[in-house]
């Protein structure tokens, strides 16, 4: 066989085309054909294969010089080639460029909202003489199908219904396979036409002038393939309306304490009922470390692939043998299930010794199955570390692999044998390859019901990994252990945030071309078909913290261009390096921090130097500090200590991590002693290093440091890229977004626009997700109440009703906010299930600050909010149900 590929394209000059056939070596790997020219615009290749292929292979090209890589097509949607048992194939490609349409491509759109059934080919025997015709048409809703209407009897003679009929054979490309023995006409004329399958006489043809095209003779056994610009059709703004809720705050009358992946499903039938099109969920990876509730915490998790056992639904799976274990656990659900809130230890202790029940009992014959074989074997390259992992975990009592007396790094040796049934290693984890099954198997049930029922299931991808955690353990190559992430100050934590988290070594991520992070992206297609990057600002820059900090002021943005001594002189301030580097300690400081304990934080705590002083070796760190403070939690300790903190971090330069010769002004430093301390001139001098620092200095930077990795990403799946783009917002985040399609995060008391104290709804750009309140702020309840004075501001000047605001947030009002954020542009409005609760004032729960799923601003807050009624009774909340689908259909989403 031989496959003749032809494409059009300038190169500039040093540049050449290849071909790439994805999965094309007996190894799986890509093959790369060096394609040859005349003139540097017409590029073509010819290969030759002598082995049987697929039914179909996906390719793409790409620019090289000096034998690299320097930049390919657009890699969500890549040429494919269907193959019929011809000997010739000439193939006319054209070049993709990532479109503006490219949200049309993803799977929440062209399997969800928009799902449409797809064949391979059309039916019937491929003719002996064949022209292929390709085209991309995204534009279609799913009732539509592409026909071609042409100056041919065989298509149509420009009647639409008696048109050509394509077959979808991939997503959004429509396929027709011409016998051109059955053209009258060698010189066709013809366009594309939208045709509804629910309308017979509703067609929508093709704008602008007709194409046009000769068909050549070809010979026995060839077949010419075209791939033709795309149709040119009216696209649809879609938008759409959803509910985020986490998993673990469904409740059903069946549930175990814990929302599951079956109340997912009952979930996903009250959305349909309400005319909703999104549930968002938050993340659902086992956080297990300690066994305890501080366990809670879902974006701390030991694994980026591994599901949470908490969600399994035992519904689901066999009952026990034993009559009376039946009971005893179905009376824990009863209790377990009556609770306001979630009993995280006990839902999780007996969760768990269901699944060792149900193990040993049928454990074996349930690992028999095909499907297990299946899922084993396609997700063993992380299955058995995590199963290791958790083996050992639970062995020596602590997730900490540092301490633990053996296997402190994963044998690979282990890993063969773990993932050997015959094996006595394999018996002592299989467990864990149990439960993943039967997550797997229950949480993939729940995505395709809800394709089936046109909802998109939105994940989140956090940020950062755990440093107890199993990719820390078999892939520490990947991260920079001696350094914890977190977030600059903001309105909701003054001291920054701290979440402990190791940061990414990039470089050696990029060197592998990021694909840790492409096999966790695909990973959760299984489960989605949108995602919310967590902190996109991350992919950018990081907050990174030094390991013996405990509050995110002395943290740095990294990587950023740190400055030397000699930029910080040319702005006018005089560098004095030992005197703004460490803590700014004076008489006058202690006097101001801790009053009349001055003297005691003197002798104990400090030593003279000069005339400032500094902290004794065994408190000269948070982290010391902190250990000295442990257990000590009155309320005099705690103020104490956190003035030590304070004392600790009181610097106006930190030092780069990885240049000593590099400086970063120290975050929010203009409320510290030090800068107090200052002459004005000297305030001055360091505002402007300051905000040319933060806000300009590093963008172009940042810029360049988010387009080595974010593409990569958006190109790996076909799911829908959302991010949180909200804090510290540095310019070229927009710049990124906008380029590569990404939808960004729209809250009206959040606005993008440092001068406006609320957002104009009308204003959001479509590519966003526009919502009221997200899982780390106050619900629109408890936001209304929390400042009243910005409250009455919003009720006056954005709302535009007149008089005091009414408190507490009456129905009517909640209403009137939810209506206009579903009137915005935006293509998606989110709204927690508290925000659409608000109103309805029979139906919502009497005690707002009940509804809150997170404050920041505690590191151990615990993450237990359930719905207050159950999906069940949602669903009957007919009063309630219809205002939500009245307001989501007159805003215009669908």
């Amino acid at each position: 066989m031989n496959l003749h590929f032809n494409i059009n394209y300038n190169t500039r000059y040093g540049e050449e085309l290849a071909l790439n056939i994805i999965a094309f070596n007996d190894d799986g790997s890509d093959k790369t054909i060096a394609m040859d020219t005349d003139e540097g615009s017409q590029w073509s290749c010819n290969v030759a294969v002598d082995k049987k292929l697929p039914e179909t292979i996906d390719y793409y090209y790409s620019v090289m010089k000096n034998g690299c890589q320097a930049r390919h097509e657009w890699m969500v949607s890549p040429h494919r080639l269907e193959l019929d048992g011809s000997q010739t194939y000439h193939i006319y490609d054209n070049w993709t460029d990532l479109p503006d349409d490219a949200h049309l491509y993803s799977s929440a759109i062209t399997e969800c909202v928009a799902a449409r059934s797809h064949t391979n080919t059309q039916a019937g025997q491929r003719p002996r003489h064949a022209v292929v015709l390709k085209v991309k048409a995204p534009q279609l809703a799913g009732n539509q199908k592409l026909v071609m209407v042409g100056n041919d009897s065989l298509l149509g003679e420009w009647n639409a219904a008696k048109g050509y009929p394509m077959a979808e054979h991939k997503p959004n490309e429509w396929m027709a396979v011409i016998d051109t023995d059955r053209l009258f006409a060698k010189n066709i004329e013809f366009k594309f036409v939208a045709a509804d399958s629910e309308s017979p006489l509703a067609y929508k043809w093709e704008w602008g002038d007709n194409r046009r095209m000769s068909i050549p003779a070809l010979g026995a056994g060839e077949t010419m393939v075209c791939e033709l610009q795309q149709a040119r059709l009216e696209a649809p703004a879609w938008r759409m309306a959803g509910t985020v809720i986490p998993v673990f705050s469904l409740r059903s009358e069946g549930s175990f304490g814990v929302g599951d992946f079956g109340d997912l499903r009952l979930m996903t039938d009250w959305a349909a009922q309400t005319g909703q099109r999104a549930l968002q969920l938050l993340p659902i990876n086992d956080t297990g470390i300690t066994h305890t509730w501080t366990d809670s915490y879902p974006y701390n998790s030991i694994s980026i692939y591994a599901l949470h056992p908490q969600y399994t639904d035992l519904r689901q799976l066999p009952p026990l043998a034993d009559e009376a274990r039946r009971k005893h656990y179905e009376q824990l659900r009863t209790e377990l299930n009556a609770l306001p809130q979630i009993d995280y230890e006990r839902v999780n202790n007996a969760k768990l010794a269901y699944l060792r029940e149900l193990y040993a009992e049928q454990g074996e014959a349930m690992m028999q199955r095909g499907s297990f074989t299946q899922f084993f074997e396609a997700n063993k390259q992380w299955l058995v570390p995590y199963a290791a992992f958790c083996h050992y975990r639970d062995m020596y009592g602590t997730a900490s692999f540092g301490s633990w007396p053996d296997h402190r790094r994963f044998d690979e040796g282990e890993r063969l044998s773990m993932a050997n049934p015959a094996s006595e290693s394999y018996r002592e984890v299989a467990f864990w390859y149990f439960v993943q099954y039967n997550l797997h198997t229950q949480m993939r049930g729940a995505h395709e019901y809800a394709r089936s029922r046109n909802i998109i299931l939105k994940g989140d991808i956090p940020i950062g990994i755990s440093r107890d955690g199993v990719e820390a353990w078999v892939e520490p190559r990947y991260f920079n252990l001696n350094g914890q992430a977190g977030a600059p100050p903001d309105a909701f934590t003054t001291k920054g945030q701290n979440w402990g988290l190791p940061t990414y070594n990039w470089d050696a991520m990029l060197a592998d071309g990021c694909s840790w992070w492409v096999r966790r992206f695909r990973n959760m297609a299984e489960y989605f078909d949108a995602f919310r990057i967590d902190h996109v600002l991350g992919f950018f820059r990081i907050w990174e913290i030094p390991i013996d900090a405990v509050h995110g002021l002395l943290g740095q943005f990294s990587p950023s261009l740190g400055l030397s001594r000699e930029e910080i002189e040319a702005y006018g301030l005089h560098f004095q390096e030992e005197f703004y580097t460490t803590p700014f300690i004076t008489d006058w400081v202690l006097d101001r921090i801790f009053r009349e304990r001055a003297g005691e934080v003197k002798d104990n705590y400090l030593e003279r130097c000069g005339d400032r002083y500094r902290m004794l070796p065994q408190y000269d760190t948070q982290r010391k500090v902190e250990a000295a403070f442990s257990g000590k939690t009155s309320d005099s300790d705690t103020w104490l200590r956190d003035g030590l903190y304070a004392l600790i971090s009181d610097v106006l330069f930190v030092r780069d991590r990885k240049r000593h010769d590099l400086f970063h002004p120290r975050i929010g430093v203009q409320l510290d002693f030090i800068y107090e301390a200052l002459w004005d001139c000297d305030k001055e001098a360091f505002n402007r290093i300051y905000n040319d620092y933060f806000y300009h200095r590093n963008n172009q930077f940042w810029y360049e440091e988010a387009m080595k990795k974010l593409p990569i990403l958006t190109e790996a799946t076909r799911m829908l890229p959302c991010a949180e783009d909200l804090g510290m917002v540095p310019d070229c985040v927009p710049w990124v977004m906008r380029q590569l399609h990404i939808l960004s995060l729209e809250i009206q008391s959040m606005p993008k626009d440092n001068h406006l104290r609320f957002g104009a709804l009308e204003k959001n750009p479509y590519l966003s997700v526009c919502t009221i309140s997200t899982h780390d702020m106050p619900t629109l309840r408890q936001w209304w109440d929390e400042d009243w004075p910005q409250t009455q501001d919003f009720f006056n000047n954005t709302l535009n009703h007149q008089g005091p605001a009414p408190h507490p947030l009456p129905g009517w009002l909640a209403k009137d906010i939810v209506w206009r954020n579903l009137s915005s542009p935006s293509m998606l409005c989110l709204l927690s299930l508290q925000d659409w609760m608000a109103t309805d004032e029979d139906l919502r729960l009497a005690d707002a600050d009940a509804e809150r799923i997170n404050i920041p601003a505690n590191p151990r807050h615990y993450w237990r909010y359930r719905m207050h009624i159950t999906i069940e009774n949602l669903m009957k909340a007919e009063g309630f149900n219809r205002q939500i689908g009245d307001m989501i259909a007159a805003s215009g989403r669908k």
